[in-house]
């Protein structure tokens, strides 16, 4: 039986590759609004940009429509993979320049959601790959659109709306996790949304807790002891993840996947939908 491909790659790892020759696309995924210019700056030799905004999601003009960054849809998406070069057997991988917690996680949860398995995130994202010696270049990298289409219909990891998370918030049958930092779940600071606070009944887990001082994974021990008890109390499709709009969401279902845990639900709207509509708000009392 074939060893579970690990969704993480070390720049170790990455560097064998290119020492074989092996073939495979590296894709750069950091987020926010000046990315581009970053990327044009310096990039990894061989990485093609892909913009959050414009491609890994249908921003409409009400976050209270889907949250700040709504799922595109399924065929735009498959449209982008062929554009990429992308076919169902091309092995990806996919960097950010935020240790793995921005858009390189939505892009590897999104690869996952359409049944790519040969999809896997560079540990410590394009920091610590400078550190092991990857050099970077401003050479931009033309991506071969693929004559193969990918053909994909729906999203096969699990998603669940906003009403589905009014329900659990008012019940004990299913646990809400909140990645946001504790400033923005207790309430105390919200830099990006117009309101602060958190779902009632959610839990808070920060993304970041996964990560050691230099930006890379913990190992998948201490991971699990993160979760150990949530998930010994509740069955993966009793878990709903959640964070401001759907994106270092994805950081944390990478870790619980990395961890052997199963991928739990993702409420993509997350904090920018639901504190537009009205839904009741905790706040810690000051």
């Amino acid at each position: 039986m074939e060893n579970k491909r690990s969704p993480i790659i070390q720049p170790d790892e990455l560097k064998n590759l290119q020492n074989q020759h092996i073939n495979y696309i590296l894709i750069d995924a950091r987020g926010g609004a000046d990315a581009k210019d970053r990327y044009n700056k310096g990039h990894l030799e061989g990485s093609i940009f892909v913009d959050l905004d414009s491609q890994l999601a249908d921003i409409k003009e009400n976050a209270a429509n889907g949250g700040r960054h709504p799922l595109p849809k399924i065929q735009q998406f498959a449209e982008l993979l062929g554009t990429l070069g992308i076919t169902p057997e091309t092995q990806v991988i996919v960097y950010d320049d935020a240790y793995g917690g921005n858009c390189a996680a939505r892009f590897w949860w999104m690869m996952k959601a359409v049944s790519h398995d040969k999809i896997q995130v560079l540990n410590g994202g394009l920091q610590l790959a400078e550190q092991f010696g990857f050099k970077l270049t401003t050479e931009q990298t033309i991506s071969l659109k693929s004559t193969i289409p990918y053909l994909v219909t729906e999203w096969k990891l699990p998603l669940v709306n906003i009403e589905v998370v009014e329900e659990a918030s008012q019940t004990n049958n299913k646990v809400i996790i909140d990645v946001r930092a504790a400033e923005r779940y207790n309430g105390i600071y919200e830099p990006i949304d117009l309101v602060a606070g958190h779902i009632p009944n959610a839990i808070n887990f920060p993304y970041f807790d996964h990560l050691n001082p230099n930006g890379s994974f913990k190992t998948q021990d201490e991971i699990r002891k993160i979760y150990d008890t949530t998930f010994e109390k509740h069955s993966a499709d009793q878990i709903i993840v959640h964070c401001g709009s759907g994106v270092t969401a994805c950081h944390t279902l990478l870790a619980l996947d990395y961890a052997g845990f199963q991928i739990p639900n993702l409420y993509m709207g997350s904090w920018s939908e639901w504190s537009r509509n009205g839904k009741p708000i905790v706040k810690m009392e000051k």
